[in-house]
């Protein structure tokens, strides 16, 4: 109806894309009984452009216009409410909701005015805090610190399971490890994501463990590695 309307026309993202507003913007509609003029559509101006598709993480626009939401990083994190395919995590990265990598990429929205609408900016309470911090927010707090938000209906258990992936795929830190292994049991949802981000978070441990063993010693890991595989 956008797309007849003259709003824009559909990209290659699926999205609406209007020639100076790129596609950051909501659409609405006002039911009417009142004669409006009849507008006309616009033309598709995204050529041979393919940057929304190939920057995908997932891979989730397996066509032009056509979005696989089963792929999709902002389907997984917001609307899915199950336990998030192993084989999408570590593509999440650091994304806890969302992820609209298409948009970022867009020629059409890099000269796109930013909102003076203050409840689309950032809050201070989600401006680079660290992800334990994140975690370790009680529901009351989530639900605070969220209220107005879009954030807030995805609810505390998505809330916990997307934080999980995203420390699974951060740097080693010990903090990171307490904070999963402080609230693994309370729900089997986010105790499976949990798990995952532990396995991970072990697993650079061990790297940073070797990377940091005196010379002489990696020296030896190194003989040992090459010449007695069954060993090493």
């Amino acid at each position: 109806m956008a797309e007849k309307a003259g709003l824009g026309w559909t990209g290659k993202h699926s999205l609406i894309l209007n020639e100076e507003t790129g596609s950051w913007f909501f659409l609405g509609e006002l039911l009417v009984d009142l004669p409006l003029p009849t507008d006309t559509p616009v033309d598709n101006q995204c050529g041979k452009c393919v940057a929304c598709m190939t920057s995908c993480p997932t891979q989730a626009i397996v066509a032009e216009g056509v979005v696989d939401a089963r792929r999709c990083i902002s389907y997984l994190t917001i609307e899915y409410d199950g336990v998030i395919p192993l084989e999408f995590r570590h593509a999440i990265g650091n994304r806890i909701y969302g992820c609209d990598d298409c948009q970022l990429v867009c020629p059409f929205n890099r000269e796109a005015e930013l909102t003076l609408e203050a409840d689309f900016h950032c809050r201070p309470s989600l401006d680079q805090q660290p992800l334990s911090t994140l975690f370790n927010w009680d529901e009351e707090t989530f639900l605070s610190l969220t209220q107005g938000s879009a954030i807030r209906r995805i609810g505390i258990k998505k809330w916990r399971r997307n934080l999980a992936i995203a420390m699974g795929n951060a740097s080693y830190d010990a903090e990171i490890v307490a904070s999963l292994q402080a609230r693994h049991g309370e729900d089997a949802l986010v105790d499976a994501h949990i798990e995952w981000a532990l396995g991970e978070q072990e697993s650079k441990r061990q790297r940073i463990d070797v990377t940091e063993l005196p010379t002489g010693t990696r020296r030896l890991v190194r003989i040992i590695e090459k010449g007695l595989p069954r060993d090493a």
